[in-house]
């Protein structure tokens, strides 16, 4: 399917930033516009340093889409609901949506994670998803693992068991993570 067949997920404003976290967490810079972008199979050193990441995954295979808190999510095209949860560890995902959709006669699963507990309330697996529907709700740092509001976008090939992926791979685990989760820009089209 050609991008433009999708709606975008987060209507981003002409001008955003785009992360580059190989370098490591610069703990002075602000960011100069209210919506970013970090990126795909990047390896981030020293950004993931709670328990849950305490086996040495640092390299990212989803998309972040940073937005104020509250921003809306959207369905890129028709689907179902496939799953949704909590995943309360610090540094995790917090509230979770994953999403089932057909491209091409192939199932693949997408998750959006850091959502508000709104985006998850009232909603039933199974529930059917109309392209450019608000789906979710970018959630406060209080709720979404501490982070920063921003929605973590992750293809799956392979149905998830639950409501979960690993968003964060170790490096050596790379190869086989970037067939089983790939570029989220074939959803989201080339936003950097």
């Amino acid at each position: 399917m050609a991008e433009t067949e999708f709606h975008p997920v987060v209507n981003l404003p002409e001008k955003y930033w785009v992360h580059d976290f190989t370098r490591g967490i610069d703990s002075d810079f602000i960011c100069p516009y209210p919506y970013s972008i970090g990126r795909y199979d990047e390896l981030r050193p020293g950004m993931y340093e709670t328990e849950l990441f305490s086996d040495g995954r640092e390299l990212h295979v989803g998309i972040d889409i940073g937005g104020p808190e509250g921003t809306p999510i959207h369905a890129f095209t028709k689907g179902i609901v496939h799953s949704f949860g909590v995943e309360k560890d610090a540094g995790g995902y917090g509230p979770v949506l994953v999403t089932k959709h057909v491209l091409s006669g192939r199932e693949i699963f997408v998750l959006h994670g850091h959502l508000s507990n709104e985006s998850i309330t009232g909603i039933t697996v199974g529930d059917t998803l109309d392209k450019g529907q608000i789906i979710g709700y970018m959630g406060s740092k209080e709720i979404n693992g501490g982070w920063e509001p921003h929605v973590h976008i992750q293809i799956s090939f392979e149905e998830p068991e639950g409501f979960n992926m690993p968003g964060v791979v170790i490096p050596e685990q790379r190869e086989g993570a970037l067939e089983l989760y790939p570029d989220p820009r074939l959803i989201l089209g080339p936003i950097y």
